[in-house]
């Protein structure tokens, strides 16, 4: 039975291999695809590179690799700025809007987890967690930034003088969770409901939330 073993455990391996390289390269051909997609729709709108000396196409390669080896640990934020004649101000505030949009999200789930989960136990937590959760979302929106690595912007002339930018940006969730944890921890200082109810409303907030593609 001994020898069996190693026998059993090579044949499984020689069966899965041939599984996992055909899973590969459809996943390789899945990336192409979407990369040649994505270029299609750059060019036919009118997209450049912002504030790179590198090409469109390099950057959004690198991007997608960055997502590709960071996995689920990280994630994708866009921020967008309309209508503008400055480009170092739509760049900002393509950045400011990638920060609220962080926010907004995360404020969403832990207002969802508060409401659903604390319902049961009889807790009006839509009145009660009120201010929290504009308190919370606003902290976020803060904290968040220092975590934002930009990954590539893109821009695009209106042609009646103005510009449209996109700036993406990829978020590691591990320091995001701390940026969150912060604004938790100040937020709860600006309202008695989060103290009462410390421990649940942190879990929520270490929890994250689900990456929507």
């Amino acid at each position: 039975m001994k020898k069996l073993v190693p026998f059993l455990l090579m044949a499984a391996m020689l069966f899965s291999c041939p599984m996992l390289s055909a899973q590969s390269k459809a996943m390789e051909k899945a990336r192409a695809k979407e990369y040649k997609a994505k270029m299609k729709e750059y060019k036919k709108e009118g997209w450049t590179l912002f504030g790179s000396s590198r090409s469109l196409d390099m950057a959004l390669l690198n991007h997608y690799e960055k997502l590709n080896q960071g996995g689920e640990n990280v994630r994708e934020v866009v921020g967008i700025a309309t209508r503008f004649k400055s480009k170092n101000v739509g760049h900002q505030m393509a950045v400011n809007s990638a920060c609220l949009t962080y926010s907004q999200q995360a404020g969403s789930y832990v207002k969802g987890r508060v409401v659903s989960d604390m319902a049961g136990d009889g807790i009006d937590a839509e009145k009660e967690f009120e201010h929290f959760y504009a308190a919370y979302e606003r902290l976020v929106e803060k904290e968040i930034k220092g975590e934002m690595r930009e990954s590539y912007s893109v821009i695009r002339d209106n042609g009646d003088g103005t510009f449209e930018m996109q700036t993406f940006f990829i978020i590691d969730e591990d320091a995001a969770t701390e940026a969150r944890i912060r604004a938790y921890e100040n937020a709860m200082r600006e309202t008695e409901a989060a103290q009462k109810h410390a421990q649940k409303v942190a879990d929520f907030v270490r929890a994250g939330f689900p990456v929507t593609q």
